[in-house]
């Protein structure tokens, strides 16, 4: 079973994992220089482009997450009585994982 969370949260998630990633590999590409690896050099920097590059893809995902957050519809969770924040008709409380939707049940 997957484990589900409100929209915004997935969001900083995957800017929380790309940031991660970039860190590794930046961490990873200078151990090609430490360790004195042959053509150390060239694999730092390889490494060190794809970081950075995972890095600004995780701050583009994170300004993105913000704005979204902005505008976001704050309602109370009917279970857990928390403010939370919706995105779109359907999602869940950001607290204690409620689904909540903003039709009228039928």
């Amino acid at each position: 079973m997957r484990f589900k969370s409100s929209k915004i949260n997935e969001f900083r998630l995957w800017g929380l994992l790309l940031t991660l990633v970039g860190m590794g590999s930046m961490i990873g590409g200078t151990a090609g220089i430490v360790f004195g690896l042959p053509g150390g050099r060239i694999i730092a920097g390889i490494f060190l482009v794809i970081g950075l590059i995972t890095m600004l893809a995780s701050t583009a995902i994170y300004f993105w997450a913000g704005m979204l957050s902005t505008s976001a519809i704050m309602l109370e969770c009917p279970e857990c009585g928390k403010q939370t924040k919706m995105l779109g008709k359907t999602d869940r409380c950001m607290f204690c994982k409620t689904l909540l939707s903003l039709e009228a049940p039928k």
